[in-house]
């Protein structure tokens, strides 16, 4: 009988020489390396909202037009950020 598959994570044996502290780091290191991109579209997203969030406000003072272009700085920060994050999460980059 085979041995049942598990996702996601290579199959390996364990090396007596290798230790346990060993493979549990080089199991972190690649869990940081594909979660990368997700979380760099995460703070983008942050970003976007605060950037064009603080446009509008600077904008409203400046025109005293409150809230107005805080809101529309606000929803396009969200739109950029989520534009960021989809083409992340659903249309990955490829490795070089």
């Amino acid at each position: 009988m085979s041995e049942p598959e598990t996702r996601g994570t290579p199959s390996r044996r364990p090396d007596s020489d290798e230790a346990p502290f060993e493979r549990s780091l080089e199991d972190f290191q690649e869990n940081v390396r594909r979660a990368g991109p997700v979380a760099g579209a995460s703070y983008g997203l942050i970003g976007g909202i605060l950037l064009f969030g603080g446009i509008g406000y600077a904008l409203d003072k400046w025109r005293g037009t409150s809230p107005w272009f805080l809101l529309g700085g606000l929803l396009l920060g969200l739109i950029v950020g989520f534009y960021d994050l989809v083409m992340v999460v659903f249309f990955p980059p490829r490795r070089r």
